[in-house]
């Protein structure tokens, strides 16, 4: 079967399935094989040190993949200091670039003229058409069931997708509670072009940098065990349930300012679970598909499996 949508013809890739930001994780074995398997791997700029990492990074990648790919900007998380990476990202002429989280309109004027493929991660229907206005190429929508950070208005994918397809002409892309070929399947007949997917690479064998631990927790993990930190200071983001996530949740009702929970939702807490294991010491960060998740295998796998689970109900269906 053949799955041409406007995202595929403007990614050039086989299938619409675009490997989510993933902080600290997405580096150039796990996009190189989600790209070579079909779709679009990402590699995560800002949980680098410094641009030469950046650019080594996409040097790697390339020595993995001829397939496209792109770089992931999380500028919510980082107001500045994102120029330079940008810079090497347009020296090294990547393909995508998308960004979450904040104002994208920066990083626009840093790759005006390019031809480099912009796409912007949005939680809410005014978002979308901000994005467009700017100038994005695509916008991936989040539904409140993701992992990470999640919109401030708890809309699921399920009603913000056609919201979102109604108010732009720009190709919409799904995020949220998408882990296998039947979420592919519902995104599209919400009117979406493609599906951005983050809790389930994680628990894939190309996810080298994630611990045995955490993936072990995410194949655990029920859809009830996930829970919502940070709401308190107005950037909520799903983690999975432990003591760590309680202690941050009792801070927030006790004490709810930033000083008080910087030590809690550092990106050296999310690296104490995530590479360490140690899950009563750090935050994991993970959407309610993990319910969906029972195995890990590689990225070839899983997207092999999709396909041939979203071919069956297009077959079912007469389409």
């Amino acid at each position: 079967m053949k799955w041409e949508t406007r995202i595929t013809e403007l990614l050039k890739i086989k299938y619409p399935i675009i490997q989510g930001g993933l902080a600290y994780l997405a580096y150039a074995d796990l996009a190189a094989a989600v790209s070579n398997a079909g779709g679009l791997g990402q590699i995560t700029a800002m949980s680098l040190r410094d641009p030469d990492l950046l650019r080594a990074e996409i040097q790697k990648l390339r020595t993995l993949t001829d397939k496209p790919f792109g770089v992931n900007f999380a500028i919510g998380m980082h107001g500045t200091g994102y120029e330079d990476m940008v810079r090497v990202a347009v020296e090294e002429n990547v393909p995508v670039v998308t960004m979450t989280g904040g104002n994208p309109a920066p990083i626009f004027d840093l790759l005006a003229g390019t031809g480099i493929k912009k796409l912007v991660l949005v939680a809410a229907r005014r978002q979308a058409q901000k994005a467009e206005e700017l100038g994005a190429d695509a916008v991936m929508v989040v539904g409140q069931e993701g992992g990470g950070h999640l919109g401030r208005d708890d809309v699921g994918t399920m009603v913000l997708v056609p919201q979102v397809v109604d108010s732009v002409k720009i190709p919409v892309i799904a995020s949220g509670g998408i882990g296998d070929g039947r979420g592919w399947m519902a995104a599209h007949a919400l009117g979406a072009e493609g599906i951005e997917m983050g809790t389930r690479f994680i628990a894939t064998k190309e996810c080298v940098d994630a611990s045995q631990a955490y993936k072990d927790a995410l194949l655990a993990s029920s859809e009830a065990d996930t829970t919502v930190i940070k709401r308190s200071i107005g950037a909520p983001a799903r983690a999975l349930r432990s003591d760590f996530t309680a202690k941050i949740l009792e801070i927030e009702r006790e004490t709810p300012t930033y000083e008080a929970l910087k030590d809690y939702i550092s990106g050296s807490a999310n690296k104490r679970f995530i590479y360490d294991g140690e899950k009563d010491a750090g935050i994991g960060w993970a959407g309610q598909v993990t319910g969906m998740i029972h195995d890990i295998p590689t990225v070839d796998e899983l997207i092999t499996r999709m396909v041939a689970e979203a071919e069956s109900i297009r077959v079912k269906w007469g389409h």
